[in-house]
């Protein structure tokens, strides 16, 4: 992700500060059944941070003085460090786990291994032989609409059942197989990046370290310790304190898994 985590939820469009990056942002919710959010932010001078690890497959475009990009991007499986350009808009369309661009399967794109669009012009870019015009904040829900109709989006719909109970009529290893070809994750790496990711908000807001221990399901504070360490590249007393050197990429409202 290329957005920071703020001190509280989006309500309004808080900023965060830290040295010299200064970045607002704001999420929102989508009625789409293949959207888990649309993000937007900006940054002043740039820098460096910790890109968490995610589960879901995004979209993010990016509009600088020069250019505008817009970039495919996989799931995360650790924490690695990234950089945010300075003085540029970003735009993020999050999907629903289980939805993907077939031209861009999520074990392609995953772990940092991001595609860029070729730029057709000042506004568009090019997306199967065609020129389409860079999504925003405001119109993601159509952009996305007409990724559907042209067949550029699909989702596999056997995993959101898969994620509350294994279907009956349903072999384990045909569940793995298609839960893997559309997220490009296990079942349990997706359920370890979405504990670690919960548990991470429970410190942001406060909780104490043993609390959260219990309540996103560890077995003892070491095991707390080496998740977060993995997957969100900080320890949990880092997580709390004010005082780190890197800030990490926008936490979204993550519930329990």
């Amino acid at each position: 992700m290329l957005t920071f985590e703020p001190e509280a939820d989006f309500d309004g469009e808080p900023h965060l500060q830290h040295g010299d990056i200064t970045l607002p942002g704001e999420e929102r919710r989508s009625d789409s059944p293949f959207i888990e959010r649309v993000w937007h932010s900006r940054s002043d001078s740039g820098g460096s941070f910790i890109s968490m690890a995610e589960s879901h497959c995004e979209i993010v475009v990016t509009r600088s003085r020069r250019s505008t990009t817009l970039t495919v991007r996989g799931p995360e499986t650790r924490a690695t460090e990234a950089y945010c350009p300075p003085d540029a808009e970003f735009t993020g369309i999050v999907f629903k786990l289980g939805a993907f661009m077939p031209q861009f399967p999520a074990r392609m794109v995953m772990d940092r291994r991001d595609v860029n669009l070729p730029q057709a012009g000042s506004k568009s870019f090019w997306l199967d032989s065609s020129a389409w015009e860079f999504p925003n904040f405001e119109n993601a829900d159509t952009f996305v609409s007409r990724l559907v109709r042209e067949g550029l989006l699909i989702q596999d719909p056997l995993i959101d059942v898969a994620l509350r109970e294994q279907p009956a009529f349903l072999s384990r290893r045909t569940l793995q197989r298609r839960f893997l070809q559309a997220t490009g994750l296990t079942h349990n790496n997706v359920f370890q990046i979405q504990r670690a990711r919960h548990a991470t908000s429970l410190l942001k807001h406060g909780v104490p370290i043993l609390e959260t221990v219990e309540l996103a399901g560890y077995a003892d504070q070491p095991h707390l310790t080496r998740a977060l360490r993995h997957f969100m590249g900080q320890t949990p007393r880092q997580i709390i304190s004010r005082k780190t050197d890197k800030l990490l990429s926008f936490l979204f409202k993550t519930p329990p898994f």
